[in-house]
């Protein structure tokens, strides 16, 4: 009997250290919690040379994961096995040819996804600095995912420090950090991400416009929920932007199928799948600019042998332009997925006057 009654209290207080410990760290983690500001200002990247309507402007857009999906790479969340890169030597060589191709498309702008600060998948290397020093170039970050440490699966993820990135050599007068809708609720959102879209205003010369970019990575992993709610606000800020005469530009990594719906066609799968991009979300005076001569994303399920008959690849990174500036080319740059999962896509615009709600000035 004793016996009995020794395991019995020694159960009950495995039971209760378990329900302590675990009430301890979502207490710790809701105390730790990313909590930013629906919009908050950002140090602009450090510029001089003035924008010039009668020149055409590029923009390049690059979803870099990171420099840790490369061809050899699968991921967790995508039905694959692994949860980081195998080495900061992976990482690091990913992150010099990424620079390569950064500094032979030559852009007025860049916005890169996924640039790690301080993350335990990229071995704590400071990318965004990085990305300054190899391109030569000012930029200004934004936080989408800050977490001390995430604690699953096994291994877990770790420390999160990341976000997304413009890089620009013109003057940008303001910049912001502007939160989305979060996708999930407590006590998962503690250590999920908090997206935002990172402003950059541009003075135009000669002119009393600005050129708006706005540099997004929309939701991925939800029931689609989320991904509407932050593509409803982005819309609202477009035509926002549109009626102050502004000349907009909005570009990313939409996590839906914005083109190609034909040429890579959604596949019946267990793993994640990405949704169509809801046409009647566009405002307005917008339209979609994408290529889908090469896929933009691939799926994470295995490793890339370069077969688009075996590996699932999409159309989702592209941009949103307002119809006063001209849209003179926006092509897919084919890496095969050497280096990260997605590929860039660089978009020329010329600028028009055709914005009924602000006559530019003389």
């Amino acid at each position: 009997m004793k016996s009995k009654k020794l395991l019995q209290k020694t159960g009950e207080k495995f039971i209760l250290s378990c329900l302590t410990g675990a009430l301890g760290a979502l207490s710790w983690y809701t105390l730790r919690e990313y909590r930013p500001q629906k919009a908050e200002s950002l140090s602009p990247p450090k510029g001089r040379r003035l924008l010039s309507p009668a020149d055409p402007f590029r923009l390049l857009t690059w979803n870099i994961g990171f420099a840790g999906f490369d061809s050899s790479m699968d991921f967790f969340m995508d039905g694959g096995k692994m949860v980081r890169p195998r080495s900061k030597s992976q990482v690091f060589r990913n992150m010099k040819e990424i620079g390569k191709i950064l500094t032979s498309c030559t852009a007025d702008a860049y916005f890169l996804q996924e640039v790690d600060l301080d993350s335990s998948r990229s071995y704590h290397m400071d990318q965004q600095d990085y990305f300054e020093k190899r391109m030569g170039l000012p930029g200004v970050f934004a936080w989408n995912y800050k977490c001390d440490f995430i604690p699953f699966p096994l291994p877990p993820l770790g420390k999160m420090s990341s976000g997304i990135s413009t890089f620009t050599d013109l003057k940008v007068r303001s910049a912001r950090r502007l939160a989305l809708p979060e996708s999930f609720s407590w006590p998962v959102k503690t250590c999920n991400l908090k997206r935002c879209i990172l402003e950059a205003r541009i003075p135009v010369k000669g002119s009393s416009r600005e050129l708006v970019l706005l540099n997004f990575h929309l939701e991925a992993y939800d029931k689609g929920e989320g991904k509407l709610a932050q593509s409803r606000l982005l819309s609202q800020i477009l035509s926002r932007e549109y009626e102050k005469g502004n000349y907009v530009i909005a570009g990313g990594d939409f996590n839906q199928i914005i083109k190609g719906e034909d040429k890579y066609p959604l596949r019946k799968s267990k793993n994640w799948t990405p949704g169509l991009l809801e046409k009647d979300f566009l405002p307005a005076h917008f339209s979609i600019a994408a290529d889908d001569t090469w896929p933009t994303c691939r799926l994470l399920d295995r490793p890339y042998d370069g077969s688009s008959g075996k590996s699932l690849a999409y159309v989702l990174d592209g941009f949103l332009v307002s119809d006063n500036l001209k849209i003179s080319r926006v092509s897919v740059i084919n890496t095969d997925f050497a280096y990260t999962d997605h590929q860039p896509v660089i978009l020329e615009v010329q600028f028009l006057d055709k914005n009924p709600y602000c006559p530019q000035s003389l």
